[in-house]
């Protein structure tokens, strides 16, 4: 298995049953970031909103997939979507492992949620807050679904994401065990379980 962070809540995860992109986000509107040219058997969208929903920034390969996928409502917001709608998150399963992207969560999730997302193998989770959870909501959903890895996305960083978000540190400041990479490209069963991995974002454009 290989996850490769392309920034924000953009990610490429590429198994044995297939390949998957998460959440690209159209060009010019990450600030700092920009995609390169990525290809997978599957694309996958949480919500509506540009930095989310660039289908056309990835050449599918048609290839059908043994990628078992589940997708769960919630909401963009803590007023049931009222203020930025709603929200997917999905659930894989590849070779008996369970990926989870939360995309713009933006609430605590519901008990029958957290049921279903317990014990999930890697969790990709929101933790910049302003449009999403926060780094202390972020932190109590880790704590009530329990992953073996945990991956923050949504936030800022040193010259990419957007002003309003707080940066990772926020974040890793709830955990004990906290794994920053040199690189954005990981096989996130490397890792002891209950770490936070946090990859380094190389897409940043100068200026």
């Amino acid at each position: 298995m290989k996850l490769t962070w392309l920034g924000h809540a953009c990610f490429l995860l590429e198994t044995a049953c297939g390949s998957v992109v998460f959440d690209p986000y159209e060009p010019g509107y990450v600030p700092g970031l920009a995609l390169p040219p990525l290809r997978a058997d599957l694309v996958l969208c949480s919500h509506g909103h540009q930095d989310h929903s660039c289908r056309s920034a990835v050449t599918l390969t048609g290839a059908e997939t043994g990628l078992r996928i589940t997708a769960i409502e919630s909401y963009h917001d803590d007023q049931k979507g009222k203020k930025r709608g709603r929200n997917i998150i999905f659930e894989l399963e590849a070779g008996g492992k369970r990926m989870v992207h939360l995309g713009d969560l933006g609430h605590i999730p519901s008990e029958g949620t957290v049921r279903a997302l317990q014990g999930a193998d890697v969790l990709m989770i929101p933790v910049g807050g302003f449009y999403t959870i926060g780094a202390a909501e972020a932190a109590e959903v880790c704590r009530l679904i329990g992953p073996k890895i945990i991956v923050p996305m949504h936030y800022r960083g040193e010259g990419f994401g957007y002003d309003v978000l707080s940066t990772v540190s926020e974040f890793a400041a709830y955990f004990p065990d906290v794994i920053y990479l040199d690189t954005n490209v990981f096989d996130p069963g490397a890792f002891p379980a209950g770490c936070v991995v946090v990859p380094k974002c190389p897409l940043a454009q100068a200026g």
